[in-house]
Order: structure tokens, then sequence, then C-alpha cells
């Protein structure tokens, strides 16, 4: 299609597939495309746990610990090279190809790692390996976001972001057993590369009936395809279920484009936000030049400096990795309630202060194996919410349509600055076997950290609780050629188009009940204790990940209308047919259609507006008075 031919078209795509119930559709979706961060984790800690190996005699390779230093760095350029080559590609030519492409380059480059003989060919493999993974995530990223329902999209991206470090544990865990008596030398460390390349094949195989985002055939001119996909989605979903699909919500305007290239990016970056994309690199900087320096390098840095067997490296990079997923699991709740710019810069000064007193310990010998890796748990328990925060910052302070790319964009930079240098820095530090040497290498992460801190300071974004279009105007966006309150008011027209005189009254009455509960839900998780509460929060993000993006706000109105839906059908059902425990009222309401969690969401808030009531034992009944009841304490908040 020529650009003569792109127009503006008016569509209720997205608003269909935002509809949708749970099913196995949305399944298929997770397991084929969000299993790609399992894979990054893999494939990360694989070379931390086998590192010491590779570097004995009998291994069936000659390197050292500088060879492996420049092995992840090779492998880092890879990946952000590939995040940019396939991150434009896939724009331009479409989600599915290049998730398919992209997988099988990572199959067919892991694979052949397997059968390195000499360095140059390990670092040649290490590079391609790495294209596949960056590309794997531009592609991937606005897939998964496009593809599952807008009610369902935080708690999806929380769960397959998470993933990365479960996929490093068991990458440490298997490595461990790979790494054993029970294999020759040159053989464990082969097989480990190779296992990779069995779980990508698996994938693939799922991945192949993935259809083409609806949402990227409209944008780019092909509007009936993306009809024909959506229909054939909603008559498969529809089967399932048994039942007729809700009603879609508005239709969108929107201005059909090929592409928009990264030279757009950058100006938009520098011309319109120059703060911000000084913002974005310093924290890019600071975290990848720690994380990819201490993450590749932790094995042979723990066998030349501490003593520990290439057999027992995996178990501490096993643990290693359960720290990592837990810092941002228990701490991200905090990034939404006491807000971002304390956090951020909380999270990068505390991390950096652990470095300097690991770095302290390691010049005065005053460490063990275990006092080390204690340290750098809690480094790290700390570093991984805020390595998660630089993606979540460059997701949140761009526009929307720049939005995957300019992740691309800050990480290729960021990467190649810091992640790059990290771990061929450290990698000849552990090399020389003076300590004096890995002190240095820890104070010079410590200070790229402090510098990141001290950017969120002077010029961090107070994102937390605000529109992502409040914090970065749209650059396409049709609503912003008029005034924001002539919109407002033509959305809401439309809304009430063709309703009855009750219906449009029922439709405002709705409205004020979605205010007066996010209002409520806003001030519960930002004041008093709730707001140290532990857990996700509304933004996750896990390092490595590329072109990940936050639950935009276009998409949140939806959810909290479907909310709102889905506390009525629990109060319904509570008083037309009685008390019952959980798995009573799921079957009642069809609860499992709503998505993993959404029942509990949906009476959780009917306790809490004291519309429902908890009987024991684990039963639920409706309130006999009904109505607000303020800020009140339930068992299924606790």
């Amino acid at each position: 299609m020529t650009a003569q031919e792109l127009r503006a078209i008016r569509t209720q795509i997205p608003a269909r597939l935002d509809r949708l119930p749970w099913s196995r559709f949305h399944w298929r979706i997770v397991i084929g495309l969000g299993t790609v961060w399992i894979l990054d984790g893999l494939e990360v800690t694989i070379v931390g746990s086998i590192a010491a190996r590779m570097t004995e005699s009998g291994s069936g390779i000659s390197m050292n610990a500088a060879d492996v230093g420049t092995a992840a760095a090779v492998y880092v350029a890879g990946a952000c090279f590939g995040a940019l080559l396939f991150g434009q590609l896939t724009d331009r030519f479409g989600r599915k190809k290049l998730f398919i492409l992209t997988l099988a380059l990572y199959i067919v480059a892991t694979v052949a790692t397997a059968f390195a003989f000499a360095p140059w060919y390990f670092f040649l493999m290490r590079f391609l390996t790495g294209m596949g993974i960056g590309g794997e995530y531009s592609a991937i990223n606005s897939a998964i976001d496009e593809l599952i329902p807008a009610r369902n999209r935080g708690q999806v991206d929380i769960a397959i972001n998470g993933s990365y470090w479960l996929g490093a544990a068991l990458g440490g865990l298997v490595s461990a057993v790979l790494l054993s008596s029970l294999l020759p030398m040159a053989l464990g460390w082969r097989l480990a590369f190779a296992l990779g390349g069995v779980v990508g094949l698996g994938i693939l195989l799922v991945r192949r009936n993935v259809p083409e985002s609806p949402r990227w055939l409209f944008i780019h001119g092909q509007e009936d395809e993306a009809e024909r996909i959506v229909d054939e989605i909603e008559a498969e979903v529809q089967r399932e279920v048994a039942r007729p699909l809700p009603s879609p919500g508005t239709a969108i305007t929107v201005r059909q484009r090929k592409a928009i290239p990264f030279r757009e990016i950058a100006r938009v970056a520098i011309h319109r936000y120059p703060r911000r994309a000084v913002l974005g690199l310093a924290l890019f900087v600071g975290q990848a030049f720690l994380y990819n320096a201490v993450t590749f390098d932790l094995g042979t840095l723990l066998n030349t400096f501490f003593g520990v067997g290439s057999e027992t490296v995996p178990y501490f990079i096993t643990v290693f990795a359960l720290g990592n997923f837990l810092g941002p699991l228990l701490l991200g709740r905090l990034f939404d309630t006491v807000g971002r710019i304390p956090m951020i810069s909380g999270t990068y000064f505390l991390s950096s202060t652990l470095i300097i007193v690991t770095a302290i310990l390691l010049l005065t010998h005053s460490l063990t194996a275990v006092s080390f890796m204690v340290l750098i748990l809690l480094t790290f328990f700390v570093a991984s919410a805020g390595a998660s925060s630089a993606y979540l910052t460059v997701s949140e302070v761009f526009p929307m349509e720049t939005r995957a790319l300019a992740i691309a964009l800050f990480f290729a930079i960021g990467t190649a600055v810091g992640g790059i240098t990290g771990p061929a820095l450290f990698g000849h530090f552990v090399e020389s076997g003076q300590t004096g040497l890995l002190a240095a290498g820890f104070f010079i992460g410590a200070a790229v950290m402090i510098v990141g801190g001290v950017a969120e300071l002077l010029l961090g974004v107070r994102a937390e609780q605000q529109s992502l279009e409040n914090i970065a105007r749209p650059l396409t966006a049709e609503e912003a050629e008029t005034e924001p309150q002539q919109h407002a008011a033509f959305v809401q027209a439309e809304r009430e188009a063709g309703l009855s005189a009750g219906g449009r009254q029922r439709l405002r009455e709705r409205d004020d009940r979605v205010r007066q509960r996010k209002s409520r839900i806003q001030e519960r998780d930002r004041t008093g204790l709730r707001r140290f509460r532990p857990g996700p929060g509304s933004s996750f993000y896990s390092p490595g990940m590329v072109g990940t993006s936050s639950t935009a706000s276009r998409w949140s109105a939806t959810s909290d209308e479907v909310l709102d839906d889905e506390i009525e059908d629990v109060v319904r059902a509570l008083q037309e047919q009685g008390p019952a425990d959980r798995d009573e009222l799921e079957e009642r309401v069809q609860g499992r259609s709503w998505g993993p969690g959404r029942l509990r969401t949906a009476l959780k808030e009917a306790l809490e507006e004291g519309r429902a009531e908890e009987l024991p034992p684990g039963r639920y009944a409706p309130r006999r008075s009904s109505g607000s009841s303020g800020e009140r304490g339930t068992s299924a908040d606790r």
C-alpha cells in the first residue's frame, strides 16, 4: 500500500478484542509469546552458571575469564542490534512474521553454540543468539499488548515479565545437573545450550497458531484482513463460553501509517522531551552496567575469588535469580503509592551504597563466599526494582506511538554504553585475580548507579496514577486536533447515542460509580500503611526486557467499566441465588471466563463497598443495606 492510500479510518476492532472473555485463545498467546522471557533468563543464567566450567582444562574449548566477559558483552551487543533492526522490521512487516523469524534465529544460534570449538566461534553464535532475543522483545511485546483483553493486560504483563527470573532460576538448576559428575566435562555445558533450542522449538510449534495482530493490520491499511481474524477469534471464543459475547465499546478513529522511523523517535526525544531523554539514558546506563557486569561474570567471580567449584556455582545463580524476582514483586507497589521519584532514586542510591560496602569489604578481605552472596542478594533485591523502573520510565514519558521503539532505542544506547562495557571490564578484572581491581569495578558500578539516582531526583517525572496521554500527548491521535473538553463531550455523546432516557441514566450512574471507586482505590493505596504493602503494583518490569510497555491508559476506562460489570454480576448472583462460597460464586457468574484473578478482585471490591459480606466459614452473602461503607477491613483484603 502506498502512502497515498493510507487514510483515517474508524474501527471497533480494539473494543471487540478487549471485550472478549478469557479463553483458551488467550492462554495460547501467553504460552506462545510470553515464554520468551523464560528463554532470555535461561540464556543469561546458563552462561553465568557454566562459565567457570568452560575455563577449566578438559572443557573442550580454550577460554579464560576475560573471554567469558567478552562473550557476555557480545551477547548484549547482539541484543541491542537485534532490538533496533527487528524493531523496525516488526513495525513495517508485522508482528507474526518477525516473531517467527526471530525465534527461529534464536533456536539455530543457541543450538549452534553447543558445537563451539573456539572462542571466536562462540562469540559469533552468542551475537546471533542475542540478536534473536533482542528481536523477540520488539515483536513479542507489541503482539501481547495488542491481543490480550484490556481488563487482563496488567496482570498478564506482570506475570510474563516476572518469568524472566523464573527462567533464570530454571537455568541455574538445570546447569547444576548438567555440570555434575553424571556427564563428561566437555559435554554438560554443550547440552545446556542445546536445551534452549529444545525449549524454543516447543514454543515455535505453539506460536505458529498465533494470528497476526489485528491492530497492526488495520493501522497498516489491511482492515479487511483484520476483520476476518477478529471474526475467527470471536467465533472460537463464543463456542468455548457457549453464550453471547458482550457488546463492544465505542469505535475509535486512527490514522493509518507505514512505520515510525527511529529518527522520528530521536527527534521527539531530543526536541520535545530533552530532559526525559537524558533521564532515560542515565537510568539505562546505570542499571545496564551493574546488572550485566555482575550477572554474566558471577560464576567466574565466585570460582576465582572464593574457590566455589564450577559444579556448585549454579546453586548460587539460582538463589541470585530468585532474589531478583522477589525484588520487583515485593517493592513494585511502592512505585505507585510512595511515588516514582522517591522510589526510583531510592533504589538506585541504596543499591549503590550496598555495592560500595561490598567493595570495601572485598578490599579488607572480610568476605566469604556466603557473606559475599548475602550482600549481592540484598543489593540486587533492591537494584532489580530500580532496573525495572528504567523500562517503566521510558515507556511512560514518551508518546504512545513511539513507546515500544523508544524502549528499544534507549535500551540499545544505554546498554551499548553500560551493558557491553560492564561485562567486558569485569571479565578482565576477574581474570587478573586481583581483589583491588574487582573492588574498583564495583566502585565504578556504584558510581553509574548514583548518576542514575541523581538524574531521577533532578529530572524525574511524577507519573504515578497518571494517564499516559496526560504524561505525553500522542503524536497522531485524532483527538489532538480538538480541545480535550470537546473530545470528551464527543465521546460521551457517542456512548449515549441510541440509548433510551433510562439507559442514559444507568450509564451515567455507572460512570459515577467508576469515578468514585477509582478515587477510593487510589486514596486507599496511597495513604497510611497500605502504601507500603508489598506487591507488584500496576507496573512491573524485569531487567533485560526490551519493548515492554505499561498498560496504556486508553484501555483503562474499558477495564474500569468491565470491573463495574463484574462487581454487579457478583452482587446480583448473591442477591438472587443466596449465599455461596467462592467456587459456587465462580460457577454462577462464569468467573473463569473473566480471566485470572478477576473474580477475586470483583469480590474484594464488593466487600470493600459494603455490598457483600463474608460469612464463616468462607461463604459470601449480599449485605442487607447496600451502599458504600467507606474503608472496611475484610479477609479478602488481608
